[in-house]
């Protein structure tokens, strides 16, 4: 078979007795396999499914995927438009937990098998939330090396990798939410009640000022962002999605927490802060974080307990409360129910709420049911 004329590729046998196959691709380029053949029959079968390939449209350069994956993927981060808070948390999962694997390979020597022992690798040595989290950036940009044609197919096929299954979220009481209030100060309690009852996110009252309150009605504008990074700079810019430009409605009790605040805390000016620090500056997550890590001890709340499951609890608390699934998404600044129902929670007190309403109204039909049996009866 060797020499033989043939309408696609050529097959040829080396001194060595083994065979190599070639073929010209469809950009002019003639295309030898990556290794050679025990006979001119397996060469044979190589160069066919090159032509089917060609006839499909699945055709690959095979030098496409000789490009360093670091390199690929810094390049990948770049040309984003992220917010600052994403291009941090990539470029930090990229440093910490994908490079150190596969930065020194380049893209078409990524394998599923490669991807598997990295990611059972990765397992044992961090959190499944942060494993999760890498895996979708690993994926992310492995896909656009797929629609950029470096690369056939993806090599992330894992299924669920990508899925964060944290552990369901604690939820205070409003007591706790008060204790909390009094033991983080005057300065800081609006900042507890409008996590609770806004809810508000950190970085949303971070970005809060004068004319963002409203004392009759009484609630708050939220209309920007201002999340910290690992820095302790703060970023101004939009809310999480456009939900979250909203008006918090809050509870009648807080209108004498936010006209206090806005006498005796909030910046002057008229667009001044209304959180800021001691020193009149705009408060810090580590700042802050200390003061409220004793404020949890004191009203012994667990250590896992963060700032952010206010917000979680003010969800529970406004279903509790009659609120549907709209109602706390609108509250929350929430655009996917997915998102909202996250945070509703139904715990063990509202279970037996949810059986005591059931065992009353079966109660009132059975009682109904006897009521109207016993006239029929007479």
């Amino acid at each position: 078979m060797a020499g033989k004329k043939r309408r696609f590729g050529r097959v040829r046998k080396l001194p060595s007795g083994r065979y190599q196959a070639r073929y010209l691709g469809p950009d002019g380029v003639d295309r030898p396999a990556p290794h050679t053949f025990a006979t001119a029959r397996d060469a044979d079968d190589w160069l066919a499914e090159q032509q089917t390939a060609l006839r499909r449209g699945d055709w690959t350069d095979p030098d496409a995927g000789a490009i360093n994956f670091e390199k690929y993927a810094t390049q990948w981060v770049d040309e984003r438009e992220l917010a600052a808070t994403t291009d941090e948390l990539y470029r930090r999962l990229l440093r910490l937990h994908i490079l150190p694997t596969f930065g020194g390979l380049d893209l078409d020597e990524i394998s599923p098998p490669v991807v598997r022992a990295w990611r059972a690798e990765r397992r044992k040595l961090t959190g499944a939330t942060t494993v999760a989290k890498s895996y979708r950036l690993l994926k992310a940009i492995l896909q656009t090396a797929v629609d950029d044609e470096a690369i056939r197919r993806n090599p992330c096929r894992i299924k669920g990798a990508g899925k964060e299954s944290a552990p369901e979220r604690p939820v205070a009481t409003v007591a706790q939410v008060d204790a909390l209030a009094d033991a983080m100060g005057p300065r800081w309690r609006l900042m507890v009640y409008l996590a609770a009852y806004g809810p508000a996110r950190p970085e949303e009252q971070a970005a809060m000022r004068r004319p963002d309150v409203d004392l009759d009605t009484p609630g708050v504008w939220v209309r920007r962002a201002e999340p910290e990074l690992t820095t302790g700079r703060r970023v101004e810019g939009d809310t999480k999605s456009e939900a979250g430009r909203r008006f918090m409605v809050l509870p009648a009790f807080m209108a004498t927490d936010l006209r206090r605040h806005l006498d005796w805390y909030a910046e002057k000016e008229p667009n001044g802060r209304l959180f800021v620090g001691e020193k009149g500056k705009p408060f810090r997550r580590s700042t802050f974080g200390r003061k409220w890590r004793k404020a949890r001890a004191a009203v012994g709340l667990p250590d896992d307990f963060r700032f952010y499951d206010l917000r979680h609890t003010g969800h529970t608390l406004a279903t509790r409360s009659g609120a549907t699934l709209k109602d706390t998404m609108v509250r929350a600044g929430q655009s996917t129910e997915k998102a909202a129902l996250i945070y509703q929670h139904s715990d063990h007190e509202r279970q037996r709420e949810v059986a005591a309403g059931l065992d009353r109204l079966v109660q009132r039909e059975r009682e109904k049911a006897s009521g109207t049996q016993r006239a029929r009866d007479h």
